[in-house]
């Protein structure tokens, strides 16, 4: 039976969202390939719409966590940045609000960048953590 969708990253309100949800895992042939999760990320504005499918492996987990935690510490982050197939995500605070500017940076396929401004309250940060936590208990990955 196939496991629901999990958000992993859900940042939205004003009207605007960028999301990454993980809709399972991917057979892959090991020992050859690692372990992925399939992925899209689904951008949504009154101006802009769109998607684009990615991997997420073990490591991403990893470095997505450390991430939320640099995030949490008040510092901006870019999550998988130089991944050459893989979207790049940054996340900018705004020091004058509880706003931030979200990009997503598709360096590989579409060639676009799109940059989105949401809220960002402190209760955020237990939910991205509980969907972190979510994500790894649906689908366990090990790295090889």
């Amino acid at each position: 039976m196939a496991e629901d969708p999990i958000d992993l990253i859900r940042l939205e309100g004003d009207g605007n969202s960028v999301v990454l949800r993980i809709t399972g895992n991917e057979e892959r042939k090991p020992p050859a390939e690692a372990e992925a999760l399939v992925g899209e990320f689904v951008v949504d504005t009154p101006f802009v719409r769109g998607t684009l499918r990615t991997w997420v492996f073990p490591e991403d987990l990893r470095e997505w966590q450390q991430a939320l935690d640099s995030l949490d510490a008040g510092q901006d982050i870019a999550w998988r940045e130089g991944a050459s197939a893989a979207p790049w995500l940054f996340i900018e605070l705004d020091e004058d609000d509880d706003r931030c500017q979200v990009t997503i940076k598709d360096a590989s396929i579409s060639l676009t960048t799109v940059t989105v401004t949401v809220p960002l309250a402190d209760a955020w940060f237990d939910d991205a953590y509980s969907r972190l936590d979510l994500v790894w208990e649906t689908w366990p990955m090990t790295e090889d």
